[in-house]
């Protein structure tokens, strides 16, 4: 007992030194990335600068003749060219998935094995679809909706818990379409559950031409971290009102909602769309 007792202050100032580790690097990254900011919002003052000009110039030398108009023309194309040396560098602020020490084996206390409800009939999984859009409609303003298709295999959990601590896996493989968390009960029997409805607490995982990216709902937000591949896990504390996402892979946290109140049963949600 006495060996216990002296073991564990040594496992509490490990993982705080972790936790302060962790949070100096996460500061530093962030300082890093609106380094990056920075300099493409300097890039962009004098890329307006220089468009600014050359505009005033070719107004001026619209009212000039053709052949004055080739012979001052040469600056205007050096000033072109100089804009493209001010382009801003996209920038992909993509933060570091950290290993937090013994949350796997915390979470495993916790651990029940969720089974799939066949009894729920056909689902129109339209949240891919209307993800898909709302990205498309950032650079393609008339982009179409798509409806959902058969390459969708949305499935509701047998399980529904209206109380205490729940953990669970999901294997999402290499896959770069997936959908993996918690909806309200009353979801699985109607066919209209939308990114805005409530009573969802899901992880997306979308993939568009050729980018990957990692959304949360309620409200609807990028996370900015690594697609996770292979094992998933699914932490719900009902009563203190929390659900989060484990990247298995590196005991990794990928996401909270925290400070909900759950005043309603909550079942499993999982769909895969084509790889």
């Amino acid at each position: 007992m006495v060996m216990i007792r002296a073991e564990y202050p040594k496992v509490y100032q490990y993982l705080h030194e972790e936790l302060e580790k962790q949070l100096e690097s996460l500061a530093n990254e962030g300082r890093i990335i609106f380094q990056r900011l920075g300099r493409n919002v300097t890039r962009m003052v004098h890329m307006g600068k220089l468009l600014r000009r050359i505009y005033e110039e070719l107004k001026k030398l619209s009212h000039k003749s053709d052949v004055d108009v080739l012979q001052d023309s040469g600056d205007i194309v050096i000033r072109g060219h100089l804009v493209q040396l001010y382009m801003p560098q996209p920038v992909d602020p993509q933060l570091t998935a950290w290993t937090i020490t013994g949350m796997s084996e915390r979470l495993n206390n916790f651990r029940v094995y969720i089974t799939l409800d066949h009894k729920i009939s056909k689902y129109d999984a339209r949240l891919f679809e209307e993800l898909r859009h709302l990205q498309y409609s950032l650079d393609h303003q008339d982009s179409p909706r798509n409806p959902a298709s058969s390459e969708y295999t949305p499935s509701w959990g047998a399980q529904t818990f209206t109380s205490g601590k729940h953990y669970w896996e999901v294997d999402v493989g290499s896959s770069c379409n997936w959908i993996i968390g918690l909806c309200k009960e009353s979801w699985a029997n109607r066919n209209d559950m939308l990114l805005n409805s409530e009573g969802l607490f899901l992880l997306l995982c979308v993939k568009v031409d050729d980018h990957v990216n990692l959304f949360s709902t309620s409200p609807l937000i990028r996370q900015y971290i690594q697609r996770p591949q292979g094992w998933v896990g699914v932490f719900l504390d009902y009563e203190f009102g929390v659900v989060s996402f484990v990247n298995i892979a590196n005991s990794s946290l990928i996401c909270n909602f925290l400070s909900c109140s759950f005043s309603f049963p909550l079942k499993p949600f999982i769909c895969f769309g084509p790889k």
